[in-house]
């Protein structure tokens, strides 16, 4: 993958999301398809996925989120494009 064809986006995922392994899942998804990237929870109970990699996979990716794991109940995805911040791999962010 070139630094050319790699997009960004910030997604925010709210409903039932935590406690529900939200961010593990994510996290797997995102490994499954190469994308890089951080997932965290928010302090109002949302979740937060910064995801880079090419924009299919990202369409992919954001399309998981509006399901999300089993256990999930998603009310809304909000899906904004953000710079490229080059990260090598997709973590789990805590706090």
């Amino acid at each position: 993958m070139t630094a050319m064809n790699v997009q960004a986006v910030q997604i925010v995922v709210r409903g039932q999301v935590q406690g529900v392994f939200f961010r593990a899942t994510a996290l797997e998804i995102a490994r499954d398809l190469g994308l890089s990237g951080w997932a965290r929870n928010l302090p109002e109970g949302d979740v937060e996925i910064h995801a880079e990699g090419e924009p299919q996979k990202l369409e992919r990716m954001i399309a998981w989120c509006h399901q999300g794991p089993p256990a999930a109940r998603v009310a809304e995805v909000d899906v904004r494009p953000v710079p490229p911040e080059h990260y090598r791999t997709f973590t789990i962010r805590y706090a």
